[in-house]
């Protein structure tokens, strides 16, 4: 089973949290992929048994708009049909209307959410990192059916 873990990071918040989840995936035996997403392939997303999505809120809570809102741009041309997917990221101001915006946008795509969407404020804790690689391991879990 794969699931490509794709993330915007500009201060290496998001990347912890992403690094986090792929290896909760791995210890569930899932085949997991990180990848920054200006290196990421919308057809390996697609192709995978689940997808795990990263990016922090940026300006008035809004997606990063350089790379990562063209890519979940393409995701929903695409359409999800189904797959699962998790979504997470980190934030400095705001009530976390980003991720909200961010669900319903791939609801509408056909994806089924693994979840709410996982926030952190700033930097994630200790035990942030735990309760992330616990959502890759659940979100392994769902698509192995175990």
């Amino acid at each position: 089973m794969t699931i490509r873990v794709v993330y915007w990071s500009g201060t290496g918040n998001t990347k912890a949290m992403a690094e986090a989840v792929a290896e909760g995936a791995r210890s569930a035996g899932a085949e997991a992929e990180l990848s920054e997403v200006g290196s990421a392939d919308v057809r390996s997303v697609l192709a995978a048994d689940a997808a795990a999505l990263g990016c922090p809120s940026m300006g008035a809570e809004i997606l990063e708009e350089e790379e990562m809102e063209p890519f979940v741009r393409s995701l929903e041309s695409a359409g999800l049909k189904g797959k699962p997917v998790l979504l997470f990221g980190s934030y400095d101001w705001g009530d976390g209307q980003w991720m909200r915006d961010w669900e319903e946008r791939m609801r509408k795509a056909g994806a089924a959410l693994a979840g709410v969407g996982f926030i952190v404020n700033l930097t994630p804790s200790p035990s942030d990192i735990v309760a992330l690689a616990e959502a890759g391991r659940n979100l392994a879990a769902a698509v192995s059916g175990k």
